[in-house]
């Protein structure tokens, strides 16, 4: 089983018109769960990819895209989202907390959580297709 946290959710990037979401009420859905930065070049790579993704599954309403942005000030994160046009819920890792409960290596890293709350696969370093994320998503829906 993955930890639980709670996620402040930047002002425009909240879920469910909620300003945080925690990760055990999810359960249900596939969670997407990236962690990036502003100042992250490979993050930009994935960026477009992650984006895509996200608005070819959340009509379905069984899959959530929640975005990490580790190390970084808001109104840096805030020009990342705009520069490319990112709409799913995205929040600071205040004091690297939740970072920290991954163990996280560095950025970009992408967690697939199952309907169960199980982590199943993760992603370092950048995605170079949206068919590598829908790959993974589409394997824990069938399920």
């Amino acid at each position: 089983m993955i930890p639980d946290f709670t996620l402040p959710l930047f002002s425009g990037y909240e879920y469910a018109g909620q300003s945080e979401v925690k990760l055990s009420e999810l359960r249900g859905k596939v969670v997407v769960l990236n962690f990036w930065a502003s100042w992250c070049k490979p993050c930009e790579q994935e960026a477009a990819e992650l984006q895509q993704a996200w608005e070819f599954y959340e009509p379905t309403g069984q899959v959530i895209f929640l975005g990490v942005d580790y190390v970084d000030t808001e109104p840096e994160a805030r020009i990342y989202l705009q520069k490319f046009h990112i709409t799913f819920a995205n929040g600071p890792d205040m004091g690297t907390r939740i970072s920290q409960l991954f163990r996280i290596q560095g950025v970009p890293e992408t967690y697939f959580i199952d309907k169960t709350g199980v982590l199943r696969y993760v992603q370092v370093g950048p995605f170079t297709s949206v068919g590598q994320i829908q790959a993974q998503i589409d394997a824990l829906l069938s399920e």
